[in-house]
């Protein structure tokens, strides 16, 4: 079996380093070492941290190779690793570092080609009357990211920046997926309120219950 792009899939190249060919390890890294760092850049919010996390994973699973059982893709096994990684450092240093999504950045909440304010982005009505271009709106929106909770953030950003699915972030996190539901409910909520104190969207007239097994967002 081959990638999209010709390569070995990932299953292959794990049995090919269980086979002693060690150096076949290097296409997984080549392979994910940059959204893992874009995931622990996001997190982490400091450079050499987000480079420190991503190495420290790429050790781990390396180590653990042998018993990847496969229950999960491998992407989603090392982004697991990558977010203890994330949260070990966070917890070894509560200093609070403010990072800024640039335009053309990996947080796509809004539609590509727009370069206007549009009537309604992932559940959030943006004003017609604004004028705001599509850099400021990304200012606004990414200053909105930065006031969610820790684990609200976090969240959202996998499920937006890095398109996992509601099942992947439940293992790649370790919570239920109601959970997961759960504190995207929340934060889209959240990023409502604020949009509107800043001016550049319209309030929802209704608050709708979060989704049907959705746990409290912690």
């Amino acid at each position: 079996m081959t990638t999209a792009s010709g390569g070995p899939s990932d299953l292959e190249v794990i049995q090919r380093v269980r086979n002693g060919e060690s150096e076949a390890f290097r296409l997984l890294v080549e392979r994910y070492q940059g959204r893992a760092y874009r995931l622990a850049l996001r997190v982490l919010r400091d450079e050499e941290a987000a480079r420190d996390a991503v190495q420290d994973a790429f050790v781990k699973a390396y180590s653990a190779l042998a018993r990847f059982e496969g229950r999960s893709s491998f992407f989603t096994w090392l982004y697991r690793l990558v977010m203890n990684q994330c949260l070990d450092a966070r917890r070894r240093d509560k200093s609070a570092r403010e990072v800024a999504f640039e335009e053309g950045g990996e947080l796509e909440l809004l539609p590509e080609a727009s370069l206007n304010p549009v009537p309604e982005v992932d559940g959030v009505r943006f004003a017609p009357a604004a004028t705001l271009m599509r850099k400021e709106l990304l200012a606004h929106l990414a200053r909105a990211v930065e006031q969610l909770p820790p684990a609200a953030r976090e969240t959202l950003l996998l499920r937006e920046v890095e398109g996992l699915s509601y099942a992947e972030i439940a293992t790649a996190l370790s919570i239920p997926k109601g959970t997961v539901m759960s504190r995207l409910h929340y934060a889209r909520k959240q990023l409502q309120k604020l949009l509107v104190e800043a001016g550049v969207a319209e309030a929802e007239s209704d608050d709708p219950d979060p989704p049907e097994g959705a746990e409290e967002a912690s």
